[in-house]
């Protein structure tokens, strides 16, 4: 019997799915981030309890490990001396292969196929494969990258607050909303602002979508310079070939409607998500040294 086992180790959560050969899906798993730059012993920790997890679902030992063919997308795998470390360290399987969080979701987005990716959750990165050249824009991290991210969203809206309230700018229902949250102090703010986490700011990206939509104009003037950034990244994407693109993350279905028409009618519903795209990672590269 063989196994085929995808992991898409994100920055938020570790999510695991074994299937048969046949592709019928016998476990699951999830585990805590598994983004390198929280170190990567602490991403492998979240790894193993993920497929773990996905094994004893199936009813499986440890033994049947051996049986199982991998495949790993994990964030942060571009970070100097993370692919060594991965590949010198000693997994359980019969085989594994690499990829980046973006290129197992553009692999299950387009069944393998040509295509392209936005991913705007917490972050945001574009992903596109041409044939055999492969394209990724953004993804740097945040506060330098991530346009048009939750994080980004959150970000902008608490400055355009800060400027209401020291009167450099008209309040809005946006900028009272956030300032109530913080009891009117900038020293709040301030303080927060030296702990926050990307995820801390992007919990104020569903309210900034909220009042945008509602047509508060500070909210609705973020809004629309982050989906105007983001359309940049997509053209850059159809530019390189990529025939459509897919928009995803949990972000991406509010700001779809804010994106210019003329991208609107080029993107494309995923075929696929990440795990579906380790799964055909574990079974197409199971030789594989180098990462898609």
């Amino acid at each position: 019997m063989e196994y085929y086992l995808g992991i898409d180790a994100g920055g938020t959560h570790t999510r695991a799915r074994l299937v048969t050969a046949e592709g019928e899906v016998i476990g699951n798993g999830e585990a805590g981030p598994a983004n390198t730059r929280i170190g990567l012993p602490e991403a492998l920790g979240a790894v193993e309890d993920g497929y773990l997890q996905a094994l004893s679902q199936a009813g499986l030992g440890a033994s049947d490990l051996q049986a199982v063919r991998a495949g790993l997308g994990i964030a942060g795998l571009n970070r100097r001396g993370v692919l060594p470390s991965l590949q010198e360290h000693d997994f359980p399987f019969r085989s594994i292969a690499f990829a980046s969080d973006a290129a197992i979701a553009n692999l299950g987005a387009h069944a393998g196929g040509d295509g392209a990716i936005v991913i705007v959750g917490t972050g945001s990165i574009g992903f596109a494969r041409v044939g055999e050249e492969v394209y990724t824009i953004g993804g740097y991290g945040f506060p330098v990258s991530d346009e048009g991210s939750g994080a980004d969203l959150g970000l902008r809206a608490i400055r355009r607050s800060l400027w209401a309230r020291d009167g450099r700018t008209p309040h809005s229902a946006m900028t009272q909303e956030i300032l109530d949250y913080f009891h009117g102090s900038a020293g709040e703010i301030v303080d927060w602002t030296g702990r926050a986490t990307p995820t801390d700011y992007a919990a104020f990206a569903p309210m900034v979508m909220d009042h945008a939509s509602a047509g508060d104009p500070i909210a609705e003037e973020i809004v629309q310079a982050a989906a105007h950034r983001l359309d940049r990244l997509i053209r850059v994407l159809l530019e390189k070939g990529a025939p459509s693109c897919c928009v995803m993350g949990g972000v991406a279905a509010r700001m779809r409607d804010w994106l210019a028409a003329s991208i609107r009618e080029r993107l494309s519903e995923p075929l696929g998500d990440a795990l579906d795209g380790a799964i055909h990672l574990a079974r197409t590269r199971a030789a594989a040294k180098e990462p898609v």
